[in-house]
């Protein structure tokens, strides 16, 4: 098997890197730069750089959506006033917050999440589990970054996630010819199912289809570090060749990200219960928007979410709900 290092410590190709720094500086609506200069008042000098990224990333406006945001600050105990939030953070990162800021006569929300930038780089270049390379693979926008040399960072980071992801996603497919659109399609069916998510099976195609122009770019401009598992070809599809043992691996690493991924996101939902006001209501509203199934916040939930909240979730794990 090829040392897992071998890609990540290569230099990254500068088409790639100029590939996202473009695609990071994308226009966005206005509603998403109040919310991130909220952040700048909010973290001061600790905070180095806000991303967006998510469903809400194309839209217009934020007029009944939450938008999805990584505050990515220095170290986290110049970020918190509260010592137990700094240890939560550097526990597990990120904590995962909630925002509105009033925008007239109009309310804008958000989720954000904290993550240190030294964390933010070892998810995105060299954790096991996807939760931070196989969002930041996808597309995002840059709202804010304290100096050039922090946005150099965030570039670098997503970069490595580009090429984390693709490899991962090549290794399942084994030796065949694909274009971006199934290369992305693989890799993002095998993230979402590394996490306990309430999105349709094919949500992933409707992503891949969705970003395919960006997708494009990316695996075109990553192609350079991933000569060992993905050649171009003159068609324009790609031959995808990662090494036998790699491919026969790849089942197993992912049959344990995917069990990983269910302890992991019952901690952190566990842990969002004491830093996202309103948690409880967010999950109920994001699973019946994803999937048309209410779930009852009932007061015995509210009163006791993490022990309940466990029984309610393998509820919907039975029912299918979660994934």
């Amino acid at each position: 098997m090829n040392n897992p290092s071998t890609i990540a410590s290569q230099q990254l190709p500068s088409e790639l890197i100029d590939t996202i720094a473009s695609q990071c500086a994308g226009s966005v609506s206005e509603d998403f730069t109040i919310l991130s200069d909220a952040l700048v008042a909010q973290f001061g000098s600790s905070l180095d750089a806000v991303i967006l990224y998510g469903s809400c990333l194309q839209t217009d406006s934020l007029d009944d959506g939450i938008a999805d945001l990584y505050a990515v600050v220095d170290n986290y105990r110049d970020a918190y006033s509260k010592r137990h939030l700094a240890m939560l953070n550097a526990w597990l990162p990120p904590n995962v917050f909630y925002l509105e800021v009033t925008k007239g006569e109009k309310i804008l929300r958000a989720k954000y999440a904290v993550i240190s930038m030294a964390d933010f780089r070892k998810g995105a270049k060299i954790w096991f589990h996807p939760y931070i390379w196989a969002r930041f693979a996808q597309p995002s926008r840059l709202l804010y970054a304290s100096n050039e040399s922090k946005r150099q960072n965030i570039h670098e980071a997503i970069a490595h996630a580009v090429v984390k992801f693709i490899k991962s996603s090549v290794e399942s497919m084994g030796t065949c010819q694909a274009n971006a659109e199934e290369i992305w399609t693989s890799g993002l069916t095998l993230t979402y199912a590394a996490e306990l998510r309430a999105e349709q099976k094919t949500r992933a195609r409707h992503l891949a289809q969705s970003n395919l122009v960006a997708y494009s770019q990316l695996t075109h401009a990553a192609t350079p570090v991933l000569g060992s598992v993905l050649r171009t070809l003159p068609s324009g599809q790609y031959e995808c060749i990662p090494t036998p043992v790699d491919h026969r691996h790849s089942p197993l690493l992912w049959w344990l990200r995917r069990w990983q991924g269910r302890i992991l996101s019952i901690i952190r939902l566990s842990k969002a219960t004491l830093t996202f006001r309103d948690y409880l209501d967010y999950a109920a509203w994001k699973i019946e928007r994803h999937t048309g199934v209410q779930v009852e916040i009932t007061p015995t939930l509210r009163r006791h979410p993490i022990l309940w909240g466990f029984k309610t979730m393998w509820q919907l794990l039975r029912r299918g709900v979660l994934r």
